[in-house]
Parts: structure tokens; C-alpha cells; sequence
């Protein structure tokens, strides 16, 4: 009978030494999830800072490359027609452009045109657009300058 009480005994605080080791490397705590909750907020706010400037980047390259297309048409069409567009819409409407785009920054085709006297010839001269601006009011944050001056 000691024999079995001794073996019963054994048993019952094994089974309760396995159960106390387990126990103790089953989870994580309440402060390690606070961490990596931490961390992965910490690494949204850096990802969504560069989107941003990701986004005015791209944005930037599209007005650049929307004006070098805007001047050369204003340049070919008055190459052409010996005279200069009086508006976006002529070069539309002469072929010069699919579409007038649309102004990145400011989401719409709210062009700033600039007029001047066009010298074709010492006896011809005529008055009309020479060339483009953006519409927005706002200034680069990668190198100061206002968009309305590019």
C-alpha cells in the first residue's frame, strides 16, 4: 500500500510540475502585445508619411510633363498657322491636343494662359498665347517654388 501511495504521489506532482512549466510559456503578456501594437503604429505612421510624398511626387512629374506638352503644342500650332492659339480649347479643337489635361495640382483644366505679341515675320505680327502655367496657388515642398511659376 505504500507502494501505491508513493507512485500516486509522484504522479499527481509531476502532472502538476508539467502543468505549472507550461502554463507559464503558453502565451504572450498584455505588455508584449502593447509592444508590437506599438511598433507596427509607429511603422504605419512612416508608411503612410512616404505615401504622401510619394503621391506629391507623381503628381509633380505629371504637371512637369503636362506643360512640356501644353508649350510644345502652343509652339507647333503656331508654327503652322502662322499665328498663336487664342485659347487651349483652339489647340483641342485643331488637333494639337486629344484633350486639355487636367491641372494635377488643382484637379481641374483651370490653366493660366499667358498672352503675348507673336513675331512670325518683321511685318507680321499678331498677339496670342505663348505659353502655360498651373492654376494652384501652392509652392513645391521638395524645392520652394510656387507651381504657378513653372
Amino acid at each position: 500500500m505504500n507502494k501505491i501511495k508513493r507512485y500516486m504521489e509522484n504522479g499527481v506532482a509531476a502532472r502538476a510540475r508539467r502543468a505549472r512549466s507550461s502554463s507559464g510559456s503558453g502565451g504572450f503578456t498584455l505588455i508584449e502585445l502593447m509592444i508590437v501594437i506599438a511598433i507596427i503604429f509607429i511603422l504605419l505612421g512612416l508608411a503612410a508619411g512616404r505615401y504622401d510624398m510619394t503621391i506629391l511626387r507623381s503628381r509633380e512629374a505629371v504637371l512637369k510633363h503636362d506643360l512640356q506638352v501644353l508649350r510644345e503644342a502652343i509652339d507647333n500650332f503656331t508654327l503652322d498657322k502662322q499665328a498663336a492659339p487664342q485659347s487651349l480649347e483652339d489647340l483641342h479643337q485643331a488637333g494639337y491636343l486629344r484633350e486639355v489635361p487636367v491641372d494635377p495640382m488643382t484637379q481641374a483644366t483651370d490653366w493660366d494662359p499667358v498672352f503675348d505679341n507673336v513675331v512670325m515675320s518683321p511685318d507680321q505680327v499678331s498677339s496670342g498665347m505663348t505659353d502655360v502655367h498651373s492654376h494652384s496657388p501652392l509652392k513645391s515642398r521638395f524645392d520652394g517654388t510656387d507651381y504657378n511659376t513653372w
